[in-house]
């Protein structure tokens, strides 16, 4: 067995004298405690030295990766040949057995034996002393930490998180001087604010005119146009504004300058973050532009960061505070954060820029993922083909939206049949029926309309006696029914009445009977009984008579 052990001067391979002494792990260790020992277990076969630095630098990073160079393959198979291969990563293992079908041995054994032979390095290995090791593993520790960090001057998101940070406070402390110089140079010509709209112009008007006395005399052509200058010039002649000494116009002409050399800083500024961000972050340059990318980087810390997060988490970056409400009140979440500036965003309609948003910000992880993760000195072809595809899915729903407002309920446009005979011209006059007249004067149709008005005049005063007539028979007719149907109501409730009260007499009769506490004799019932049917009959015979 062959035990392959790295060291900041090159690869040593160790003889396994004694296998036997691997199964017991515990005891191992004290084979090493001195070199003689420890050359009875392991022996120095061969050792490749590494050229320089930097071949030392990619031999270890290609280590730590799993994988091997090619002077390591080189190595290997010319000493390894049938024989097994003891590693210190599993990795490693896995590639050398794929690449050059060598048998690989890791387990606890291996690595006790891999830290007794670093114990011993300096005596098994003959003319590497300590004075040699120390200076290679030193220099071979500062390049892998350089190589770990990715030290890349076109790699540095840390300068486009600091220098968006800076534009938005130079932004914020403009406009903070320019409404402090209006307010103070206002008390001395009010008027110019109302004229000059542009912080910077103003800044530049007042540090050349100073007095507002000076304004007649003064050239504004550089700063102004001619429609303005005039109009500036006319109103510092009837200005209201109060008098102002000369101490307090040195102090407006410092913050004038202060204004002044900001704004001329930031035009370099934004072509310096710009420049970053194409070298940085290219594809997602083209996709949301400089200044929403550089937030989106600074708001994530990195862009390593920004790459790790998902597509829905960019939507709403920015937009923290409005989630975590609406979650709590149970309200709907928002549908943009940061990416809301985009100018992809912009152009949607308002019932758009959800939609668009979505899709924005899946392309924009994606757009980031290869700006982080891909290989260095990469375009923005995945970024512009990207924002050529957000594009038409801008303008399709944009179509849709005009197909509904224009077409039916279900979005589809109406319609018209083609008729290829209207538009050859091919009209088929005999289709319609119109009658030939001739043309009357003027005289004849006066007359013809009244002699038809004198032979209808009769006619409607015969129909208008008629309907007279009419409504009269039909009234008599109504107030012969109504009086029927009154005097069948009034001997109806005559009956209803009689019936009542016989009911009730009926009703006394039984109570009188139930009050008795003796019982009546039989012909006392038969003289009662013959009663009632005279009361009946009679009852009847003149129900008759009044019918």
């Amino acid at each position: 067995m062959l035990v392959l052990f790295e060291t900041p001067a090159g690869f040593a391979l160790f003889k396994v004298l004694d296998e036997g002494k691997l199964s017991k792990v515990e005891d191992l260790w004290k084979e090493f405690s001195n070199s003689d020992t420890a050359r009875k277990v392991v022996k120095l076969k061969a050792f490749d030295k590494f050229d320089n630095t930097a071949d030392a630098l990619e031999a270890t990073t290609k280590i730590i990766d799993g994988s091997t160079t090619k002077s390591l393959r080189k190595f290997l198979k010319t000493h390894c040949e049938g024989e097994k291969l003891a590693v210190a990563d599993s990795k490693l293992g896995n590639a050398i057995k794929e690449k050059l079908k060598i048998d690989c041995v890791h387990n606890n054994g291996v690595m006790e034996l891999m830290r007794g032979v670093r114990s011993q390095l300096e005596e098994l290995i003959g003319g590497l002393g300590s004075q040699d090791l120390a200076p290679m593993s030193l220099g071979l520790s500062h390049s892998l930490s350089r190589y770990k960090l990715k030290f890349s001057p076109d790699k540095v998101d840390t300068m486009v998180v600091h220098a968006i940070g800076v534009l938005d406070d130079l932004d914020k402390e403009l406009n903070r001087l320019a409404m402090s110089l209006r307010e103070i140079y206002g008390w001395h010509f009010p008027e110019l604010a109302k004229i000059v709209n542009d912080n910077v112009v103003y800044a530049k008007a007042v540090k050349l005119m100073g007095f507002r006395e000076n304004a007649a005399k003064l050239d504004f052509s550089e700063i102004l146009p001619e429609e303005v200058e005039e109009e500036v010039k006319e109103a510092a002649k009837i200005s209201m504004g109060s008098e102002m000494d000369e101490y307090d116009m040195a102090n407006i002409m410092e913050l004038c300058n202060r204004a002044l050399s900001l704004a001329e800083y930031r035009p370099q500024l934004y072509d310096y973050l710009k420049s970053r961000m194409n070298a940085v972050a290219p594809n997602l340059t083209a996709l949301v532009g400089e200044l929403v990318g550089a937030r989106l980087i600074a708001h994530a810390g990195s862009l390593m960061n920004l790459a790790k997060q998902a597509g829905s988490t960019v939507q709403i970056l920015g937009a923290e505070k409005a989630l975590f409400r609406a979650l709590k009140t149970k309200h709907a979440t928002p549908k943009y954060g940061l990416i809301y500036h985009a100018s992809l965003v912009g152009q949607a309609a308002p019932k758009l820029k959800g939609k668009i948003s979505r899709s924005l910000a899946a392309k924009a992880a994606l757009a980031i993922r290869c700006d982080a993760l891909g290989d260095g000195g990469q375009d923005n072809s995945v970024g512009l083909e990207n924002r050529l595809k957000l594009e038409a899915r801008l303008r399709s729903l944009k179509g849709e939206e005009l197909g509904r407002s224009a077409g039916s309920v279900k979005g589809k446009p109406k319609i018209e049949v083609y008729d290829k005979d209207r538009k050859k011209g091919t009209y088929n006059p005999s289709t319609d029926a119109v009658l030939e007249q001739t043309p009357k004067s003027v005289g004849e149709e006066t007359v013809e309309m009244k002699t038809k008005i004198d032979e209808e005049a009769p006619a409607t005063e015969e129909k208008k006696a008629l309907s007279l007539d009419e409504k009269k028979k039909k009234k008599k007719s109504k107030d012969v029914e109504a009086t029927e149907v009154t005097n069948g109501d009034a001997d109806g409730n005559k009956k209803e009445k009689k019936k009542a009260a016989e009911a009730g007499q009926t009703d006394a009769v039984e109570d009188g009977v139930k009050k008795k506490s003796k019982r009546k004799r039989p012909s006392e019932l038969e003289e009662e009984a013959t009663e009632t049917e005279s009361h009946t009959s009679k009852r009847k015979k003149k129900n008759q008579v009044k019918e």
